[in-house]
């Protein structure tokens, strides 16, 4: 089964397109058949994700690190949760379970994740597709900037290439390889 990690926000944001575009990826993901893993919270668009796969039948796997236990943000009622020592263990994990990425509204923990798994991908420590999903032109800017970044020639064309970017969700997991997701029609 084809697993999708899913980084995105603790806060929901203040506007409930985020939220709604969470839920309607979640759904469909599961409706693709694709295992969701995330970080394993149940705030903001994380909880949303986690309880629209719950949902609609599917799998989510949360990836917690341990200070995250006793606190009121981690999600209890999961598919599966793996519990590790820390964050940078946390993303080790995810990006040994995930086939594919999608990137939805968050912020500097998202990034980081993001250029994270980018940055491995430019290393060719792994060769797994990211996904960034524009809801609402919410990543205009950094979508600006890495442009800006490739003219100016800090990123290379090639790199630039590996993140997908998309308003589109269909079109997105399409162009980003996923199964049972065409992008004609």
């Amino acid at each position: 089964m084809y697993t999708i990690c899913v980084f995105c926000g603790t806060a929901a944001g203040n506007d409930p397109l985020y939220a709604e575009a969470t839920r309607g990826m979640a759904q469909l993901l599961v409706k693709s058949g694709c295992r969701v893993v995330y970080g394993g919270g149940k705030l903001g668009l994380m909880g949303v994700m986690a309880q629209a796969v719950l949902a609609a039948g599917g799998h989510v796997t949360g990836v917690v690190p341990e200070r995250l236990i006793d606190s009121e943000v981690m999600h209890r009622g999961l598919s599966e949760l793996h519990v590790v020592p820390t964050m940078h263990e946390r993303k080790k994990l995810m990006t040994k379970l995930a086939d594919a990425f999608v990137i939805l509204p968050g912020g500097y923990g998202t990034l980081d994740e993001l250029f994270e798994i980018l940055t491995l991908r430019q290393l060719k420590v792994h060769p797994k597709t990211c996904g960034l999903l524009n809801v609402s032109g919410f990543f205009d800017g950094l979508v600006s900037y890495l442009d800006h970044a490739t003219a100016s020639g800090f990123l290379r064309p090639v790199n630039r290439g590996m993140l997908v970017v998309d308003a589109d969700p269909v079109r997105l997991l399409g162009t980003i390889g996923v199964p049972g997701v065409s992008t004609v029609g």
